[in-house]
């Protein structure tokens, strides 16, 4: 078996091992959300606001409870790159069909916990009754397929664990490709409705998940799939869950403060979530460059740490965060002049662009914040330190979020009041991340910190 696959992360130039690692992360993450945009650029054009406030209405309601799955599924990935780091094959393949396991059992719950609380969610949410019936079924029927998109985002872990990120990149292609097919089929042409869109999504998830279980099973590398073995370990699934929760309560919780402001958001009327939701999905689009080097430093970290390259980690962090920031910058300032026209090409209706040009010149100049949070708690991940990160987040993201959306919509009834409170909070968490990374002296302490691993 060839055991030398991912190693240009654990030696040659830093910079070229995280930037060619990232991407094709990147561009997985480009088309995954190209997908996950399909559905709201073709049921705005064909099917009206009210429809597109449904799809909208769903977005934060899935991310908190795929959110806690895919959480899980990082701490895997962390223990996963460890043992590539340290050549341990025989723990490297335990900890990969323990996951498999847990991305099996976990589909399931998830399929059933979506079907049954999709309506009290979306009640609890305040969702106009106008809006409420396709909102309700876009939602059931996107979790009709939780198996297929959690085990495809355990798979693709798995091989990003290993320094593998082209082929998730491949697959993600074909299944984006396939998705605005069918959309284009279901709601453009027949014209079936909302459920119709989230069902090309579901048939997407399950040809990229199909994709990438091939690949894995047919793979003569150490990494290599045996259905027989996919079983739980009791040691590994300890380690993922212990690296793994903390990042899954922090997703979900921050879901929890993201459906307090679409809850506020949605008082405001259908319009208003129409607008929300458009700049929601090219939001998406200006945080890949930010996610993707966040997952490339928490692979980076924890191959290197596994391998015991101390000073390499360190250098790698550093660089990674800067090109993040940068990037971020870039991008917050080209969504900022740019939102009228990416806006009109989802919803027509001035009010929608309105709603939606608003949100941007709020928040997009900002977005060096979010990438720095993201990037620190990346690193912190991949070194096996979760919970820094979990309480971070949980504080800034979701507590704090709460208690000023609860605060300032209370004395002024404007959406714009809403909008401040993503960029407060990223600068805060940047705050107490930098704290954090000076105090512990961290960059110095690394060895010392880290080699109990």
């Amino acid at each position: 078996m060839n055991e030398q696959k991912g190693t240009k992360l654990l030696e040659g130039s830093i910079g070229k091992g995280i930037v060619s690692f990232a991407i094709p992360l990147f561009l997985g993450n480009l088309f995954q959300q190209f997908y996950n945009t399909v559905d709201s650029l073709v049921v705005g054009n064909f099917l009206g606001s009210d429809a597109l406030a449904a799809v909208s209405s769903s977005g934060s309601l899935i991310f908190l409870l795929v959110g806690f799955f895919n959480g899980i599924a990082t701490g895997a990935g962390v223990v996963i790159s460890k043992y590539f780091g340290e050549k341990n094959y025989v723990d490297l393949r335990k900890a990969i069909h323990t996951n498999v396991a847990f991305g099996l059992v976990s589909g399931a719950l998830l399929t059933g916990i979506g079907i049954l609380l999709a309506p009290r969610l979306l009640i609890w949410m305040g969702t106009p009754d106008s809006v409420m019936p396709n909102s309700v079924l876009y939602f059931r029927t996107y979790f009709a397929g939780s198996l297929a998109f959690v085990l495809y985002n355990i798979l693709t872990g798995i091989l990003r664990a290993v320094g593998d990120s082209r082929r998730p990149l491949y697959y993600l292609i074909f299944s984006s490709l396939f998705n605005v097919a069918l959309d284009l089929v279901f709601v453009g042409i027949l014209h079936l409705g909302v459920g119709w869109a989230a069902l090309a999504t579901i048939l997407s998830q399950i040809a990229s998940a199909i994709l990438c279980f091939v690949r894995l099973v047919r793979t003569t590398e150490i990494y290599q799939i045996h259905v027989r073995e996919i079983r739980f370990h009791g040691k590994m699934l300890r380690q993922i869950i212990q690296l793994g929760l903390p990042s899954g309560l922090q997703n979900s919780l921050i879901s929890i403060g993201n459906l307090v402001v679409q809850s506020n958001i949605n008082q405001f009327g259908a319009l208003a979530m129409a607008g929300c939701g458009v700049y929601s999905k090219i939001e998406g689009f200006a945080f890949l460059p930010i996610m993707s080097f966040s997952m490339s430093l928490t692979t980076f970290i924890g191959q290197n740490l596994g391998a015991r390259q101390y000073e390499r980690a360190k250098r790698g962090a550093m660089f990674g965060i800067g090109c993040s920031v940068v990037l971020a910058e870039l991008v917050g300032v080209s969504v900022f002049a740019l939102m009228p026209y990416l806006a009109g090409a989802f919803d027509s209706n001035p009010a929608v662009v309105a709603i939606a040009v608003a949100q941007a010149h709020t928040e997009a100049l900002f977005y060096f914040f979010l990438a720095f949070s993201h990037c620190i708690a990346g690193i912190l991940r991949g070194a096996g330190k979760s919970t820094i990160p979990m309480f971070t987040m949980l504080a800034s993201w979701c507590i704090l979020r709460i208690l000023y959306i609860t605060a300032a919509v209370h004395f002024l009834k404007r959406i714009e009041v809403i909008f401040w409170a993503y960029p407060l909070t990223w600068s805060v968490s940047s705050i107490i991340f930098l704290v954090y990374f000076v105090k512990a002296d961290w960059l110095h302490g690394f060895e010392r910190s880290l080699s109990s691993r």
